[in-house]
Parts: C-alpha cells; structure tokens; sequence
C-alpha cells in the first residue's frame, strides 16, 4: 500500500464505543506498570484527596476500546510505534464512563535509510456521558509495507 492509499482515509472515525472504567482495572493496569502510587488501589486514601476517588493512571487509557474505522484495516505484522502524545482535561475516575473513538487524522511519508517509511498519525479521543471531552490521545505509526 502506498501513501495516496492512506490519504482518502485521513479524518475517518471510528464510532464511539463504550468504556466503563473499573477500579480492579485500574488497580491491576497499576500494578501491571509498577506504580504503588495508592491514589490508584486505595480508596480510603484516595477519599482525602481533592479527587475523592480512585484515579486512573494517565497512560490508562491505552486500554480502551476506541472501535475501528469502517472500512480501514492495516496488517499488524511490522508496524512501528513511533510516539505517543496524551492531552488531559480532567482526571479518568473509577466509575466513570468514557466513550471512545479513533480517527486517521495524517498520513505523509519519508525516506529512511532502509526504504521508504509511511507514518499514519492517529487521534484517539476520551468523551464522557456528559458530552465533555476527557482526552485525546495521539499516536504515530510507522507502515513499511512490503519492504519491510
């Protein structure tokens, strides 16, 4: 696939699916990156903070299902992850529900030393029941193809 293959996908979006975000989820993900911060496991604790609650670690969101753009799909084999950027307005809580999407939002291409590389840049965003924008993630990947 070429690079004019993935321009007619740029601005395409996922529907928004549903995520309830549980406190074991969180406190497992914590434990999974090593983090004993108790704002993450301990809810007493987290109760005499100004958050009043169990927090979600800021790379959390990388759970999430953010569904998939209907039509578009992409081999995984040989992919390359090449950033990840997160934009926070306000906290991911236990309890809430954060409904998700992804969307193509760039796509250009390079020469590196081993061919050309293609990187696909996506935009993942976090909105919650109100309608109020939890986060956007963004995230670059880089597509070899067949030469890869």
């Amino acid at each position: 696939m070429d690079v004019n293959a993935f321009r007619k996908w740029v601005g395409k979006e996922s529907a928004p699916v549903k995520n309830e975000v549980e406190k074991g989820a969180i406190r497992k993900f914590a434990e999974a990156i090593g983090d004993p911060n108790p704002l993450y496991h301990d809810e007493a604790y987290a109760l005499t903070t100004r958050h009043g609650r169990i927090v979600a670690p800021p790379t959390f969101c990388r759970t999430f299902d953010y569904g998939t753009i209907p039509g578009f799909s992409l081999k995984t084999d040989g992919l390359i992850h090449g950033e990840q950027q997160f934009e926070y307005f306000r906290p991911v809580y236990a309890g809430d529900v954060i409904y998700c999407s992804t969307k193509l939002a760039d796509v250009y291409e390079k020469q590196g030393k081993l061919g050309k590389m293609i990187f696909l840049l996506y935009e993942q965003k976090g909105v919650d029941e109100a309608g109020e924008t939890v986060f956007i993630a963004r995230s670059n990947v880089i597509y070899r193809g067949q030469e890869g």
